[in-house]
């Protein structure tokens, strides 16, 4: 299923990911505050490779040659209105959000602005995401 979403910046179409289309049964689609995603996934052991100290995003130039290319490659995507996959969210053993699948795309599209999107989560972390639901 491919969906929509409108903002000041620009239109994004977004796909189902893989993950979930293999496993329709297992997860949801819902719509998160993507400041609030980012406050818990601060505590995640893999948010120094996107986030800086104080919990912003960092820029294309402060990643690591790692990262960058994955960064560019979905503003390339967004620039050619190529639909993104739906990033997948749970929550990690230390009971903070984990970005399962799609860190690049959610991150960046939050460096870009987007206040919501929609992601898909485990079904059994529903109620665990009630707080992050806009």
């Amino acid at each position: 299923m491919t969906v929509q979403t409108r903002t000041e910046l620009q239109d994004i179409k977004f796909t189902d990911n893989p993950v979930a289309r293999n496993r329709p049964d297992h997860y949801t689609e819902i719509t998160v505050d993507t400041a609030e995603i980012i406050k818990s996934w601060r505590e995640s052991l893999f948010s120094f490779e996107w986030l800086l100290p104080d919990g912003r995003i960092k820029s294309s130039g402060e990643l690591s040659e790692a990262e960058r290319p994955r960064r560019e490659a979905v503003e390339a995507a967004m620039a050619s209105q190529t639909p993104l996959d739906k990033p997948v969210l749970g929550i990690g053993m230390l009971d903070n959000v984990e970005i399962g699948s799609g860190r690049a795309t959610f991150l960046t599209l939050v460096a870009h602005g987007f206040k919501t999107l929609p992601v898909h989560i485990p079904r059994t972390n529903e109620a665990d995401f009630k707080k992050f639901r806009v």
